[in-house]
């Protein structure tokens, strides 16, 4: 795809990119945000504070750059990228901006390392780059719009329902504002709300809690104490309210063809795509390890809908831990998941589907037991947002 030249000053910016990168992505989107603030609504506040943001990116641009001479490496993790841009509603005209202004950060950053030669070099490669996604994206676009039901850019919904699930999650069930039909997804993709706050648009991805096919997408907001949306939506939006959506996107979704056992690990609001697979599923006699942990049962969301699942199939199997326990509380073991725990629950040859969700503390655990136990990484699936290298450590 490029010459040798371009390829030889790409690789050359490897060692500077594992020095600096983290400094260029955030002199990145700080330039960006200052000329282009329209630009803001395609990220997350919080995980620009965090510094998140800028860490994934430079662990992105670095990956492109070390493979440069053998893009067909990186290609498991095109999916992802692709399916959040379309969630998002990123079009083409967005990414020369982007380009624009990631090149300047790196010639600013790097200084006179940034030669003439090494900016056109890395042009090149970003406007590759820049095509693919276009290309891909489209196609994801397009055929959204041709679902029945479907639909390109955004769409208006109607809050049709207003559910507590727990002191701190509460469900939110949209309809078409428009009386119309509303596509099918995948159990475990997530829907994209994008609210106009002080007005200024926001654009926030939330997991679909119930299985497709039912006339409604519910998604389940926990309330974080930070969250100007989350708040939001648990003290504003009412009944009634539209609010504008973008078509469901994700790669992190059940594999419906697979009749291995299926886990499901979750933590906190991470259980929310989970509900999804398991309203899918649990009618289907497929064996479900339910697992989530709480810290308690006020904060525990979807317990009685859990139970009378397991109740009305047998093949579904859950289990409760809670480790900041209040009076009164049932769970079913106390503490975190661990490797112990699920070596106990998980067959002898390891031959399941593991898909898990929660905090990073928890999901780092729960990689390292899948390692440990020797669950294939094929059938390892989680959602993180940050680079892999951080999930591991």
């Amino acid at each position: 795809m490029f010459s040798p030249a371009t390829v030889s000053l790409i690789k050359a910016t490897v060692p500077l990119l594992r020095q600096r990168g983290e400094d260029i992505t955030r002199h990145f989107y700080a330039s960006m945000f200052r000329d282009h603030p329209d630009m803001k609504a395609f990220f997350n506040e919080s995980h620009q504070a965090e510094g998140t943001q800028a860490r994934a990116l430079a662990g992105a641009v670095l990956a492109y750059a070390a493979h440069i001479d053998q893009l067909e490496a990186l290609a498991p993790a095109l999916p992802r990228i692709i399916q959040k841009h379309a969630a998002l509603g990123v079009l083409p005209e967005h990414y020369p901006v982007v380009g624009q202004c990631l090149l300047r950060a790196i010639g600013e950053v790097l200084g006179e390392l940034a030669t003439d030669e090494v900016l056109a070099a890395w042009a090149q490669a970003y406007g590759a780059l820049a095509q693919l996604l276009i290309d891909a994206e489209e196609q994801v676009y397009a055929a959204n719009a041709s679902s029945p039901g479907g639909w390109r850019g955004d769409r208006q919904l109607r809050l049709v329902r207003k559910e507590r699930e727990s002191e701190i999650i509460t469900s939110l069930y949209f309809e078409a504002a428009d009386g119309g039909s509303l596509m099918d997804y995948q159990p475990g993709q997530y829907l994209t709300l994008v609210l106009t706050l002080d007005g200024k648009d926001v654009r926030r991805n939330y997991s679909l809690s119930d299985a497709p096919g039912r006339g409604w997408y519910r998604i389940s907001v926990k309330r974080e104490p930070e969250g100007r949306v989350s708040n939001w939506l648990h003290d504003h939006l009412s009944v009634g309210d539209q609010v504008r959506a973008l078509p469901p996107c994700g790669d992190f979704v059940l594999d419906a063809s697979s009749t291995r056992p299926l886990v499901l690990v979750t933590a906190g609001v991470g259980i929310t795509p989970a509900m999804s697979m398991l309203e899918t599923v649990a009618s289907t006699g497929r064996p479900v390890h339910f697992i989530h942990a709480a810290q308690h049962s006020a904060v525990h969301a979807f317990r009685d809908r859990v139970d009378a699942l397991a109740q009305a199939h047998p093949n579904v199997q859950p289990l409760y831990l809670y480790d900041q326990p209040r009076p009164g509380c049932k769970p079913h073991r106390m503490g975190r998941v661990n490797t112990d725990l699920l070596a106990e629950l998980l067959p002898q040859d390891r031959n399941v589907d593991l898909y898990f969700l929660g905090p990073k503390p928890f999901m780092q655990q729960v990689f390292a037991s899948a390692k440990a136990l020797q669950i294939p990484q094929s059938q390892v699936r989680f959602e993180f947002f940050g680079p892999l290298e951080s999930l591991a450590a």
